[in-house]
């Protein structure tokens, strides 16, 4: 571990607030994101275990992101790996459902729920490259 990993802040402690508030939309976007995987994936589960269980490493890979992201451990590079995390998982929602709007529809009516958690994370990833880029400051 190097010297900057192990570094604490002014009052001792590894937690660290966002510099700026593009990186608490971050925080809300990959929040409401990761808290919609969650309740999804325990419906999911009973009829498809292995995307029930996806679901739900989903959703906590989306919080804890957001709790490396608030300690001093988080470093510029990872807003890359975050953006690319959110692309990922909107690619793999049209891999399964299809590709087109009717993907956002399950029985014949839309899905709030999935319509939400996709535009989630298509924020986060916006705002993870901008905040890599250092355009927020």
């Amino acid at each position: 571990m190097s010297a900057t990993q192990s570094e604490s802040t002014a009052d001792g402690s590894r937690l660290t607030l966002p510099a700026t508030p593009i990186g608490y939309v971050a925080i809300v976007a990959a929040a409401v994101t990761g808290v919609v995987h969650l309740l999804l994936g325990s419906n999911v589960l009973a009829f498809n275990r292995m995307l029930g269980v996806l679901f739900l490493l989903n959703g906590l890979g989306f919080l804890g992101g957001i709790g490396v992201y608030l300690t001093t451990y988080w470093r510029r590079e990872l807003f890359l790996v975050a953006a690319a995390y959110a692309v990922v998982t909107v690619v793999a929602f049209f891999g399964f459902q299809g590709v087109g709007v009717d993907a956002f529809y399950m029985q014949g009516s839309l899905n709030p729920l999935a319509v939400v958690a996709k535009a989630a994370e298509l924020v986060l990833a916006a705002v993870a490259v901008v905040l890599y880029t250092g355009s927020a400051e």
